[in-house]
């Protein structure tokens, strides 16, 4: 059987009995191996994904619904959807699920034998239909009871269907309701409840379009007040016809599309608040009821959105100032409503949806609707701001962009009329609300930021061959709109702590740090300018000082993506503003307690150490080693330091590093050996062992001044020397506390006191021209007297440290054990444990 291939929509009903759009591909049916039978495969039109795998079950009843739908149960309670983008495709489909169920391909519903014996299966196939007591009030009971007797049965459930769709039997049952009602005859009301709800149960199409008829559904709807359960019945007729009131916003001049709505409201009313919540075992039989509201909504949406004079006046009396308040709300309500219904619309529809609204000009009418002072209005707009950022991001700044350009060339008129231009833009505005929430817990200004985080991501904006929306929208993002988003950062950090530290003020803080912290992640240059040019990063960490953890975590995270990013403009920016003390303060303060605020802390010095980074290592060692050196819970600043003097040593010795460099070339490969295998090779190797012809360095390297290739011998063996007398005894050890001091700037160098005070950038960097890590300077390793008391040797409590630390340490823990004094710390500890 060939494989036939037409666009579909995949749905599923979930837990709350809506349909879920599962995405949208073309589906086939062929054989499947795995499945052992003919199956339904729908593929995304995407990526080609599976969507959907279903094999066609000869026991399962598909439905046939609005000639592009096809709706099943796959499993007790999962129901599946398809909705074709054409006619002729759902009736291939059909016909092919209907060639492997041996049925017609006219009928539309095929049925489920499952749970029949073969017994019961004969009796039912050999009789011809079923036939119904005849409708009277002495037989309710016995109609109670065929239903129910029917309805564990598909093929009773069929016939019974059919039967009662042929005879019109459920409008006779509505005329006994008004019988019965008339005559107080409980008894009987009770039973015609049990009949309608087994009627619901049956979930046959034909059957709703009946019952839920204008003539009808009040009826229906009476018949289910009169629940036996119930020591009185509901009042739900009393409450659609006087409580619930059907406006009409805009004049529906369209008598369809009014007793549509009518219709939908009723039956959505019916299916939440009048049938009883349905068992595990009814979920599935109700399937076609939620599929019956669903289309609807499709159809009203549809048959909206082709009356161009109905929305022409909505959106009209929108932005009219002469519309009262109560009016316009109930206007914007209505709005809000019906881009809701338009969620369940198809792709190709929702799109043709979406351009009429912006043709008819939502955006301005939103932008109008912000502005006013109804709260209740506001949240409706937010609401329908949301619907067209979710769906079409790139549609909502295309029009902010136009507006700012039609701004500016008014504002350039204004200013020569000496005139100021008071229009303000409508993603300032969205911003405005954010900053400005009343409610405690700022639901709506996290509904907001989400809203403007969309916004500004990268990653859903277009690239074409002449422009970058990204290009563009950032640029008019930091020139128009972000000073209005940071203007409460700045307000309250003018000080050294935050002017208002209240909960509410800390909430929003934290959720502006959000949105900047997402900006520094996904954007480039520009949040880097605007960081380093307004001082941004030195007023976030002032929030450090706030009593509330999650506001100073807040500012923790930001400077630490920042940090993330290994860029050496941002750590310039941070090393000449001292960026690092508010979070070494802030690590003081939390003293002993393990927390969040300590652990995250300790990770940002950890992701600099283990990173590499090597200006802010020997910017954190130079200016706060003496408020950090007694911390020794972990290795962390320890580690940091080693990588301070692994720096100064190879400053201190580059012919070292060159002739580490030419014995690895010798090698012909290039391992990642230790330093310290390296050195047992230059220094331990004997004459003896050498084999004729080895040589250890190039020739052309024989050249070389003896004094040049002795004189890092000599500090190598001094350095060995002075590690035996003072194997375990950690170096620099001072008894500076500097925890007490708000402000410090302390240097590693004995006898010379280093601060960090040139505004050239080059002098915060180790090895410029006079920084601490220089050559030759006074604290230099390898410079400093043999009888010098402080010493900047590189050492340990377990004893000397190589000068490089490489990865792959443990490449070479199979070397010679007379190599073990030169080992790495980490190397030792192995060794000894």
């Amino acid at each position: 059987m060939t494989d036939t291939r037409r666009r579909v929509k995949v749905y599923t009903l979930n837990e709350d009995r809506q349909w879920d759009d599962r995405g949208t591909g073309h589906v086939s049916s062929g054989y499947v191996e795995r499945l052992k039978g003919m199956s339904l495969l729908v593929r995304a039109e995407s990526d080609g994904s599976l969507l959907l795998e279903s094999k066609i079950n000869p026991n399962t009843a598909y439905q046939k619904q609005q000639d592009t739908l096809i709706v099943w149960s796959e499993a007790e309670n999962y129901d599946l959807a398809l909705s074709f983008q054409e006619k002729a495709g759902c009736d291939e489909i059909w016909e092919k699920i209907c060639q492997v169920q041996g049925k017609d391909p006219s009928v539309d519903i095929t049925q489920d034998l499952v749970d029949e014996s073969e017994e019961e299966r004969f009796d039912d196939m050999s009789s011809p239909g079923l036939e119904l007591p005849s409708c009277e009030l002495s037989r309710l009971e016995e109609i109670a009871e065929l239903v129910a007797s029917s309805l564990p049965s598909p093929l009773r459930r069929e016939k019974l269907a059919l039967a009662l769709e042929n005879e019109g039997y459920i409008k006779k049952l509505l005329e006994l309701f008004h019988v019965c009602e008339d005559l107080e005859n409980i008894e009987g009301l009770h039973h015609l409840y049990e009949i309608i709800k087994g009627i619901f149960l049956l979930n046959r199409t034909a059957l709703f379009e009946v019952m839920f008829s204008e003539e009808c559904i009040m009826d229906v709807i009476g018949c289910l007040e009169y629940d036996p359960a119930l020591s009185q019945p509901r009042k739900h007729r009393e409450f659609l016809t006087k409580t619930a009131k059907f406006k009409e916003v805009i004049p529906i001049s369209d008598p369809e599309l009014k007793q549509k709505i009518h219709q939908t409201y009723r039956v959505q009313y019916i299916q939440d608040m009048v049938l009883p919540t349905p068992s595990v075992f009814e979920e599935n039989m109700l399937s076609t009821l939620h599929s019956f509201i669903f289309f609807n909504k499709v159809e009203i949406v549809g048959m909206l959105q082709e009356d161009e004079k109905f929305l022409t006046d909505l959106f009209a009396q929108l932005t009219d100032e002469a519309t009262d308040e109560e009016k316009r709300q109930e206007l914007v309500n209505f709005l809000k409503e019906f881009c809701a219904f338009s969620q369940t619309l198809q792709p190709q529809n929702r799109d043709a949806f979406f351009k009429t609204l912006s043709n008819m000009g939502i955006l301005p009418a939103l932008e109008v609707i912000l502005g006013m002072d109804d709260t209740q209005v506001r949240s409706a707009a937010t609401d329908i701001f949301s619907y067209l950022v979710e769906y079409n991001p790139s549609m909502v700044r295309e029009f902010v962009m136009q507006e700012a350009q039609q701004n500016d060339d008014v504002s350039k008129k204004l200013t020569e009329q000496k005139i100021t231009n008071k229009d303000i833009l409508l993603i300032n505005l969205i911003i405005e609300h954010m900053i400005c929430d009343t409610d405690p817990e700022l639901g709506g200004a996290v509904q907001l930021m989400g809203l403007l985080r969309t916004l500004v991501d990268p990653e859903n904006m277009l690239a074409t061959a002449n422009k970058t929306e990204k290009t563009e929208f950032l640029g008019f993002f930091y020139k128009h709109c972000m000073h209005v988003l940071t203007a409460p950062l700045l307000a309250n950090t003018t000080e050294d702590k935050p002017s208002k530290d209240d909960f509410q003020t800390a909430q929003l803080l934290a959720l502006v740090l959000e949105l900047l912290t997402f900006c520094v992640e996904h954007h480039t240059y520009h949040i880097k300018n605007y960081i380093i040019n307004k001082d941004i990063l030195r007023r976030v960490l002032v929030l450090m000082a706030s009593k509330h953890a999650f506001l100073a975590l807040c500012a923790l995270r930001f400077k630490r993506k920042i940090i993330g990013l290994k860029d050496e403009f941002y750590n310039r920016y941070i090393m000449k503003s001292f960026l690092f003390e508010p979070v070494v303060k802030a690590f003081l303060n939390n003293g002993s307690r393990y927390n969040l605020m300590n652990s995250a802390i300790i990770e940002m010095f950890e992701f600099i150490r283990v990173e590499d980074i090597k200006s802010l290592t020997a910017h954190v060692i130079e200016n706060y080693w003496k408020a950090l050196e007694d911390v020794d819970y972990v290795q962390t600043f320890k580690g940091l330091k080693l990588r301070f003097e692994q720096q100064r040593e190879r400053q201190d010795n580059p012919k070292l590093d060159s002739m580490r460099s030419i014995l690895r070339n010798h090698r012909y490969r290039r391992d990642a050996r230790t330093l310290e295998d390296e050195e047992e090779m230059w220094f331990n190797t004997d004459e003896d062992d050498m084999e004729d012809g080895e040589a250890v360095v190039s020739p052309s390297d024989k050249t070389k001044n003896d004094d040049d290739i002795m004189d890092p011998i000599s500090k190598f063996m001094e350095r060995k020397k002075l590690k035996e007398s003072e194997e375990k005894e950690v170096l620099l050890k001072t008894n500076l506390s500097g925890r007490q001091s708000p402000s410090f700037k302390l240097s590693l160098s004995s006898g010379t006191k280093t601060t960090l005070t040139s505004q050239s950038p080059a002098a915060t960097l180790p090895g410029s021209p006079g920084s601490p890590g220089s050559p030759g300077s006074p604290g230099s390793p390898g410079s400093v007297p043999k009888n010098t008391s402080q010493t900047a040797a590189i050492t340990t409590k377990g004893g000397l440290v190589g000068l490089v630390d490489y990865p792959d340490d443990d490449e070479d823990d199979d070397e010679d054990e007379d190599k073990e004094d030169t080992l790495p710390l980490s190397k030792k500890a192995k060794f000894e444990s």
